[in-house]
């Protein structure tokens, strides 16, 4: 049995979404910036239909308020440079959290380095930020906000709607990396009240290599790609229209079903959770539990072993899972997000992240919970650490 635990670093393309995407290579295959015959036309109209569904179905105004990117990635990026570059005369501040995908925290970085100050929050030990303590960070000088809608890692979903008001309050931008929230919980741009969302088709059954960026209109961002006049100008390349038909057609199956998928995907997640917490003693469930966590997101730690340890041993018996964040993984340090919580690195580093889509089946969650804790107990057995756990007792 091949069992893929790992939905939060990519999701298994919907055969719905293929079937989508496949006139886009052979039929409408011409580009949407190429007005003056028929076949750029088309491309071009298939563009608008396609950017008016997304914009449905993420509760914009405006289908112009969508701009198409090449990833989660880059429309991170480009939301946080592009606001901090367009607003740079009325202030230098960032304000995020110190468990941003690095998308978002590398991004910081790299404005620090140019003239930029960012003030990284606190979060408490289930992963939260306090709005408050957004509020207090404000500054004449800031001039964005960056708060995930939930954590890639530990699942955590922050009070993005909250966070918002004090933005709103305080006249300051401000933008939610939704990559990991999008078809696991409701978005809606306006009833959430942000400025720019980003989001990306892989995490929703849809094809990698192309995202989406929401920017309301009235928002001044400067451009992060320069070239052609593509998406009204403000990004450049000529639009992958396969890709977005995907995404489109991903999104729209994920909003059609989100109901009935994410109580699907709640029910496997808090077997999981209750399972492992019954079978595997020394273990700390990292994130909160119930209804603010994302419904497809389990993760522990383990305690006198290694994360990567598990993996490989896990892989043995044909189950994919990971420690974290997959554009981490080829990092030896302990998660910043397990340390930002308050786990010390030797617990930190025994981490497991399993996440389920509504494909999961009964039969793999149970053959998990057969597996994981033979795993865990060989590991252990053969953990200097876990002897004296054992000697004491």
């Amino acid at each position: 049995m091949n069992v893929y635990m790992d939905n939060n670093a990519t999701t298994q393309v919907k055969p719905e979404v293929v079937e989508a995407m496949k006139p886009y290579f052979t039929e409408i295959y011409g580009n949407a910036s190429s007005k003056f015959y028929s076949i750029g036309r088309r491309a071009e109209q298939e563009l608008a239909r396609l950017r008016e569904s997304v914009a449905k179905n993420i509760g914009a105004d405006k289908a112009n308020e969508v701009y198409f990117t090449a990833s989660g990635c880059e429309a991170d990026n480009w939301a946080i440079k592009g606001a901090a570059l367009a607003n740079k005369s009325r202030g230098n501040h960032i304000i995020t959290s110190k468990i941003e995908h690095h998308a978002v925290l590398n991004t910081c970085e790299y404005l620090e380095k140019h003239g930029f100050e960012v003030t990284y929050l606190d979060v408490d030990e289930s992963g939260f930020v306090s709005p408050e303590a957004v509020e207090a960070a404000i500054k004449d000088s800031t001039v964005l906000i960056s708060i995930m809608t939930a954590n890639n890692e530990i699942g955590t979903i922050e009070p993005i709607k909250q966070i918002a008001e004090v933005a709103k309050k305080h006249k300051v931008l401000f933008h939610t990396d939704a990559v990991q929230a999008m078809g696991h919980m409701k978005i809606d741009v306006k009833e959430l009240g942000v400025d720019m969302l980003s989001l990306s088709a892989h995490k929703f059954h849809g094809p990698k290599g192309v995202g989406a960026l929401y920017i309301r209109n009235g928002v001044r961002i400067d451009n992060l790609i320069h070239g052609g006049g593509q998406e009204r100008g403000k990004r450049a390349a000529t639009e992958n229209l396969a890709g977005i038909a995907g995404l489109a057609k991903a999104l729209d199956l994920a909003t059609e079903s989100l109901e009935k998928n994410t109580a699907v995907m709640t029910e496997k997640r808090d077997k999981l959770i209750s399972g492992i917490k019954e079978r595997i003693p020394y273990i700390k469930l990292n994130g909160p539990e119930g209804e603010k966590r994302l419904c497809n997101n389990v993760n522990f730690s383990f305690r006198y072993i290694e994360g990567e340890s598990i993996l490989m041993m896990l892989d043995m018996y044909n189950i994919a899972a990971s420690t974290g964040s997959a554009c981490a993984s080829g990092s030896l340090d302990p998660s910043h997000v397990l340390l930002a919580i308050g786990l010390p690195h030797e617990i930190a580093h025994g981490s497991l992240r399993l996440s389920v889509s509504e494909d999961t089946t009964d039969e793999e969650i149970e053959y998990v919970l057969d597996v994981l804790p033979q795993v865990i107990q060989r590991l252990r057995d053969m953990s200097p650490l876990y002897e004296e756990v054992k000697n004491k007792v």
